[in-house]
């Protein structure tokens, strides 16, 4: 008897990686059915002819041409409600909260693979699969989310999240691949209008870019309840007015309008008073942070004082820290000089061999615990 086909779900955003990781798993003997997943109305802020970004109606013909051509089943998921209510909504009221927030993991984490996964069952596939850049590995009855090969492309640090019961599920086709390599296999099958078209960037329900007018547009009268709070420094000497606190974030530099004959910073945000404290560079400097809502990857608990590599935003650097348990949260040791550490962000907790241990969301930071000097790598 014929073995039966492993049946893979593959999120298709229309763009070339997920289309690739499509194309591989359709050549290496998967039954594979595409699905793109409606997150937003793409009627609405798109000002030009070709829209940009995810889930519009250009990107959904994209992902169907590209299955059609290759010949598998293709269908597209309408979650705009969920979407709406958990990541649009958290987005807008941790802005209000005073807080920097991260929708693309919150989605990924909540949204995505537990409908990808709903969705599969109802299908009958083995697994689900995306274009991330990223790997999953089976170690001692867990399953670990480890870097991409394509340290450039990385991306596990938008999918610290998913549970074990996803991870299980997942396939990571492209997690071994560079993106040259990537694109040199979709010229190779034909598909140069993958190759040469523009990647998307911003967040996908506010395409041009612009968060604050986004903000002001969903919040009735809230520019009018936050404008003119004031810029103070440390000491509390005002120094200027700002436009509304939620308009702005910890590290920020440009767009504050003060003339203090040196570079200034947003330090701190108080959402209580409507202050926003500025200050110069160094000001911005913590010597650790708390970190709450835990996803443990590789370990379920991280042992006390162990040392790891730490990212707090999506682009920048690693820091080396140490790992103290608190109860439901970590608290991070970095050194001196880990800047802009801003609350809302996620944390993403590696080994020194790119293995994630565990992801969270910063709660806060500190000064002066400093147990050793931390350098970015």
């Amino acid at each position: 008897m014929a073995k039966k086909k492993k049946r893979v779900l593959v999120a298709m955003s229309g763009g070339i990686d997920s289309s690739v990781s499509a194309i591989k798993l359709h050549e290496a003997g998967y039954e594979v059915i595409g699905i793109t997943m409606k997150t937003w109305n793409y009627q609405s802020g798109c000002s030009t002819k070709k829209q940009i970004g995810c889930c519009n109606l250009d990107t959904i013909n994209d992902a169907r041409e590209v299955a059609a051509r290759i010949g598998f089943p293709y269908m597209v998921l309408d979650i705009r409600k969920t979407f709406g209510e958990h990541v649009v909504n958290h987005f807008v009221s941790e802005y209000v909260a005073g807080r920097t927030p991260n929708p693309c993991v919150l989605c990924n984490t909540h949204i995505k693979w537990d409908a990808l996964r709903e969705r599969a069952d109802e299908l009958g596939c083995d697994y689900l699969a995306t274009g991330h850049y990223a790997q999953v590995k089976e170690e001692k009855g867990r399953y670990v989310l480890y870097r991409s090969n394509d340290a450039s492309k990385d991306q596990t640090y938008a999918l610290w999240g998913l549970s074990q019961a996803n991870l299980k599920r997942t396939l990571f086709p492209l997690g071994h691949l560079k993106k040259s390599e990537v694109r040199a296999f979709a010229a190779e099958k034909g598909f140069s209008n993958l190759v040469s078209k523009s990647e998307s960037y911003e967040i996908c329900f506010i395409p041009d870019n612009d968060y604050r007018g986004f903000l002001k547009r969903r919040v009735a009268g809230l520019e009018e309840k936050v404008k003119g709070g004031d810029f103070v420094l440390s000491d509390g000497t005002v120094v200027g007015k700002h436009e509304g606190y939620p308009f702005y974030t910890v590290g920020q530099r440009k767009g504050l309008k003060i003339a203090l004959g040196y570079a200034v910073y947003v330090t701190a945000i108080d959402p209580k008073t409507n202050r926003i404290t500025v200050g110069k560079f160094d000001e911005l400097a913590r010597d650790g942070m708390y970190v709450h809502q835990l996803n443990m990857v590789k370990y379920k608990q991280i042992p006390n004082y162990t040392e790891a590599m730490i990212k707090i935003r999506y682009n920048g650097p690693s820091y080396r820290g140490i790992v103290l348990n608190e109860g439901e949260r970590l608290k991070v040791f970095f050194g001196e000089g880990v800047h802009a550490i801003a609350p809302g962000q996620a944390a993403v907790l590696y080994t020194a061999s790119g293995e994630v241990m565990a992801g969270g969301w910063i709660a806060s930071s500190f000064r002066q615990q400093r147990i050793f000097k931390s350098k970015a790598v």
